[in-house]
């Protein structure tokens, strides 16, 4: 250890943001034996609710959320697979909306351009 701060990228940023909300399965590896996936036992369970809720509710109204569920119930997604993709789209899109400081619209912003 040499004492300099560890950087995140924004990859593993994501993936420990949505392990916090409990929305994400951890590996349960054991020597040779990989890919074993379970719900973590560490989360806080009222973000996980709030998420899980805001997702059951955002799907009986038309928007880009329905039609996100919509897909991934077209992708053979049973429903509570689908509502939990759905969950963590959502942390996803609250993610953005702090940290570029803006407001939800429906549509998507103008992509912004570099004065270089």
């Amino acid at each position: 250890m040499t004492g300099e701060p560890r950087h995140r990228t924004r990859q593993s940023t994501r993936i420990v943001e949505l392990a916090i909300t409990g929305l994400v399965p951890v590996p349960r590896d054991s020597g040779r034996i990989t890919g074993n996936l379970r719900r973590p036992k560490r989360y806080n369970r009222r973000l996980r609710r709030v998420f899980y809720m805001a997702a059951l509710s955002s799907i009986r109204a038309d928007g880009p959320s329905r039609v996100f569920y919509q897909r991934k119930r077209g992708q053979r997604l049973i429903h509570t697979q689908a509502l939990l993709a759905l969950a963590r789209r959502l942390v996803d899109v609250l993610w953005a909306l702090l940290r570029d400081g803006r407001t939800f619209t429906p549509t998507a912003p103008p992509p912004i351009t570099s004065a270089t």
